[in-house]
């Protein structure tokens, strides 16, 4: 079956140095190998230094490319400040991030603990502006730098046991339109990504498992889960030329599922 990916010419991001967290992983893997394979130059991050390693070197030996992998806690703006200078020592600058490192887990909202809700939030949300502001100085200098946030579609309607990740990504989404309209003048463009229900995921696996996956799938228009490539090729859209007016925008990908009703197809 073609990819997704494959009416991207080549080279399309040849001389892009791009910055993904969460990249050790799932969506985030998936964006960075297609950046990667398209011609740019990649640092993966995420909090586990070996696994960043492994999925490094089967990066480089996939697309040919130099991806490196360098541990930072994104709620630790210290971390992700070495990580991004590291990345602009060994590649010369830095024009593209992507904010994917997300954490999430099932609780209903009258059982969930300050520390749960308060851990989402750091993760998800500060932690995509801690990058984005660390990365500031050089996606300015690039010239055309691009933040590329990766939403969720929870938040558009009520998702339960969802509420920490839901507020998360509102604000993520919030984010993403207030940076579009700060940082236009200096040559950035700020958009978002909303993924719907993706295959072969370790989110997929733990927040709907069995019965509770089959009936998502059966409320999705589309009539399947979506596949990491998808997603994927919209972010190497969004970074493309072809994007270039693009801005303050979240990209919904999710096969029509945040409009369907009831959007998880079971009650509650």
């Amino acid at each position: 079956m073609a990819s997704p990916l494959d009416i991207f010419r080549g080279d399309l991001l040849a001389g892009h140095v791009a910055l993904v967290t969460g990249g050790g992983t799932g969506i985030c893997r998936g964006i960075a190998e297609a950046y990667a394979r398209l011609g740019a130059d990649v640092c993966i991050t995420s909090r586990k230094q070996e696994v960043l390693d492994k999925t490094a070197a089967e990066l480089r030996a996939a697309t040919g490319r130099a991806v490196i992998g360098i541990a930072a806690d994104v709620r630790k703006p210290d971390d992700i400040a070495s990580a991004i200078k590291q990345t602009v020592d060994k590649f010369g600058k830095l024009d593209t991030i992507v904010n994917g490192a997300a954490g999430n887990f099932l609780s209903p909202a009258a059982a969930l603990s300050p520390n749960g809700f308060k851990t989402v939030i750091d993760i998800d949300l500060n932690g995509s502006f801690n990058t984005a502001r660390a990365a500031f100085e050089y996606l300015q200098k690039a010239g055309d730098g691009l933040v590329l946030n990766i939403s969720a579609t929870l938040h558009y309607h009520g998702t339960p046991l969802q509420i920490h990740a839901s507020a998360a990504k509102a604000g993520v989404d919030a984010m993403t339109r207030n940076l579009a309209v700060e940082w236009g003048r200096f040559g950035i463009r700020c958009v978002g990504i909303a993924p719907g229900p993706i295959d072969d995921t370790e989110g997929m696996k733990r927040l709907a498992p069995g019965d509770v996956g089959d009936k998502a799938r059966a409320a999705i228009p589309a009539g399947r889960f979506g596949a990491i490539d998808e997603i994927a090729a919209a972010a190497v859209f969004l970074r493309s030329h072809a994007a270039a007016y693009i801005t303050g925008h979240v990209l919904v990908v999710d096969g029509g599922h945040c409009v369907a009703t009831p959007p998880l197809g079971v009650s509650f």
